[in-house]
């Protein structure tokens, strides 16, 4: 066995937070279903939203569990750290508007997480996958590489 194909302890965590982020998707975009009406009143948005933001969480949240042995590390720590920047940037717009009486900012929140998670399934759908481990020159560390 050569070293690239070797799964080193930072390609494992990696791994591992890959699919805890798909897993806390999943678990959310459920929560979301279930709790529609009462997350929604909660939020100021209608529990439709609610409900089409949640099958949009478990679809995005789904496609990343599926697809994280057949893409690059690298693909989707870039989309990871884009999808949670908008998400931070997003829940504090959501709070600005709510904190200044208005009304949409529960609209906002909810909007980026129906869209969002769809974005990312797609572009993890279009990303090139990643090479096997007998592809990857021996000389390349597991954790330098692609994959």
């Amino acid at each position: 066995m050569t070293q690239a194909q070797t799964v080193t302890p930072s390609a494992t965590r990696r791994l591992a937070g890959i699919i805890a982020d798909g897993a806390f998707k999943v678990v959310l975009g459920a929560a979301y279903l279930i709790g529609a009406s009462w997350l929604g009143d909660l939020l100021g948005v209608s529990a439709w939203l609610m409900a089409v933001s949640g099958v949009a969480l478990l679809i995005g949240g789904g496609i990343e569990i599926k697809f994280v042995r057949s893409r690059p590390i690298r693909t989707y720590i870039r989309l990871m750290v884009a999808y949670d920047s908008g998400w931070v940037l997003t829940a504090l717009v959501g709070l600005l508007v709510a904190w200044r009486d208005g009304s949409a900012g529960g609209e906002v929140w909810i909007g980026y997480q129906t869209a969002a998670p769809l974005v990312f399934a797609a572009l993890l759908l279009v990303a090139t996958p990643a090479p096997p481990a007998s592809d990857i020159p021996s000389d390349i560390p597991a954790e330098d590489s692609e994959r």
